[in-house]
């Protein structure tokens, strides 16, 4: 009987260890697994990390107001809001209040206005998700207005896409911009400091409303941001087609 009770206690005490050694190992395996989850979110983070770059939008280019169809006025006397991500401008604060209240009002004329004024510039022959042909098999364009960006797509299909990576596709659009645009450039100078282009280093090409606008720095941008259409008047009213200055 005694050693039988030994030989019981003995076995228990192995399965205790057994236990306790099991318990260790399923541990381990949690830390380690632990790890390995960090490390994949890690990398994955670091895939995504381009699409985590943001549009900023691009500044509002209508001379008029939104909501009053009047002139916008001087710069420092305009009204500008920020609604979903975009720059809207207004002639006073009573029309800003007034699309406050009630965008979707106002939206759609703002769209239409902007649509025209940039189609024009337009670089693409293809919807910039799909690479599909605009106007051919799929219909007419879809034409939407992004942050104050006309980007035409083949299909609504497309505008989740477009969603999903704007500023991927919106630096498509700017290359084909640039690349479209480059050859027939006005200006040999910056836009805004009147430096030859290249004068200060690489040439800075800086893309609004499907626009080009060529800059001898960085620290340019700003200035065209916060009055673009005295800029883009300085492009419409230089002579054409002086071809690619921006290695001078």
């Amino acid at each position: 009987m005694t050693l039988s009770l030994i030989a019981l206690k003995s076995g228990a005490l192995s399965l205790a260890l057994c236990g306790i050694a099991v318990a260790g190992l399923a541990s381990n395996s949690t830390a380690r697994a632990g790890q390995d989850h960090g490390h994949a979110d890690h990398g994955h983070a670091m895939e995504d990390s381009p699409h985590e770059q943001q549009f900023a939008g691009d500044p509002y280019l209508l001379s008029t107001d939104g909501v009053s169809g009047e002139g916008l006025g001087p710069v420092a006397n305009q009204v500008i809001i920020q609604h979903e991500g975009r720059e809207l401008r207004f002639a006073s604060e009573k029309t800003a209040a007034a699309f406050r209240a009630d965008p979707a009002k106002y939206l759609p004329g703002i769209d239409t206005k902007m649509i025209a004024q940039q189609l024009p510039y337009y670089p693409l022959e293809t919807c910039v998700v799909s690479g599909e042909k605009l106007g051919g098999e799929m219909g007419d364009p879809i034409d939407v207005i992004y942050k104050n960006r006309l980007v035409r797509l083949c299909c609504k299909g497309c505008k989740k896409d477009l969603a999903k990576d704007p500023a991927g596709l919106i630096a498509k659009l700017d290359a084909a911009v640039i690349k479209e645009q480059s050859s027939t450039y006005p200006l040999q100078t910056c836009a805004i400091s009147g430096e030859a282009l290249g004068g200060m280093g690489e040439t800075i090409n800086y893309v609004i409303g499907n626009r080009l606008i060529k800059l001898c720095c960085k620290g340019c941008k700003k200035k065209v941001a916060k009055d673009p259409l005295a800029f883009l008047a300085k492009l419409d009213a230089a002579p054409a087609d002086h071809g690619d200055h921006s290695s001078h």
